[in-house]
């Protein structure tokens, strides 16, 4: 009898701490105790070309950035003039000045300070020697190097996130499939994070193109200029439109990267305050990202400036 009276105790207590388990057992109330410590809420993905979670798009300017007297890029005031239009990503373009290479190198280490993603351009053949006056220096029309040489400074400095050439399309007898393929799996082995995002304009972007060059692509950097219409700068309308038609050609889902005229064209003309307001507007809509050309001077481009800053800084 006495050991039957153990086993039931011992039954019976064995019972109620299995059934303590249960989340209301413990409570008297039969209310549910608070978790002290609450979950974590779920990390936002990070652009692929951006340094943090506080933008959800690429929003940068290209190309003119403030000088010195002593004609090399003044940094501090590059900075300070992103940060207040609300960029973050700048578009370094190696072009007319011979040391255009050497100050990118020095201007990654102080951009990565400022959570600033940095592209860089290099122009093609038909804007470089003997057709114009200047070259990307210092390796000229030698895609191959550029390729290496830049994908490996990006491995040094992770803020270099993407690679461009200006006017690509128009320059296809050089960057044929096979050299474009040769140039990106050079790019990529310097670091295999670097995006290749050539400037690519709406006529040329063919169904032709598209099937040729689309795995060598991360993304297109697209000039608008409503051209499904003839090419003007007045018309903002179209900015939709002609994205929606690029994006339809690939089979994948390509990044499309406005780019806005912001200082004149040479043969479209100028574009006016509103006109730029209404095309970043749309294009911050619609693209993947907003790039503005130029980098725009807040003394000689203050009502562009404030127009770029206002529209930067919106959700």
């Amino acid at each position: 009898m006495k050991r039957f009276l153990v086993l039931l105790v011992a039954t019976v207590g064995l019972l109620f701490v299995i059934g303590c388990g249960h989340e209301d057992c413990c409570d008297p109330t039969g209310t549910q105790e608070p978790d002290p410590t609450p979950a974590p809420a779920p990390s936002a993905k990070k652009h692929p070309l951006l340094l943090s979670d506080k933008h959800e798009m690429v929003l940068g300017t290209y190309a003119s950035p403030p000088l010195l007297s002593n004609g090399r890029v003044d940094f501090t005031k590059l900075l300070n003039q992103l940060e207040a239009l609300n960029a973050n990503s700048y578009n370094w373009l190696i072009w007319r000045n011979e040391n255009d290479w050497n100050d990118l190198q020095q201007f990654l280490p102080r951009a990565k300070k400022k959570q600033v993603a940095v592209w860089v351009t290099v122009v093609p053949p038909s804007e470089s020697k003997p057709i114009a006056k200047w070259n990307s220096e210092p390796y000229g029309t030698d895609y191959l190097r550029w390729a290496k040489e830049i994908g490996q400074l990006s491995a040094a400095y992770d803020n270099l996130v993407a690679f461009s050439i200006d006017d690509f399309v128009h320059n296809l007898k050089t960057y044929t499939p096979e050299y474009t393929a040769k140039m990106v799996t050079v790019l990529k082995k310097g670091n295999p994070n670097m995006h290749f995002i050539p400037c690519c304009y709406y006529r040329q972007l063919t169904p032709d193109f598209v099937k040729k060059y689309e795995p060598y692509l991360d993304g297109i950097l697209f000039p608008y200029r409503a051209e499904s219409e003839g090419a003007n700068l007045q018309n903002a309308t179209l900015v939709e439109k002609e994205i929606a038609d690029v994006r339809k050609l690939f089979k994948s889902a390509m990044p499309i990267y406005i780019d806005i005229y912001l200082t004149a064209h040479s043969r479209l003309g100028a574009t006016t305050a509103e006109y730029v307001r209404e095309t970043v507007r749309r294009g911050k809509k619609a693209a993947d990202g907003v790039l503005i050309y130029t980098h725009p001077n807040p003394e000689k481009d203050t009502e562009k400036y404030n127009v770029v800053k206002q529209e930067f800084s919106k959700k």
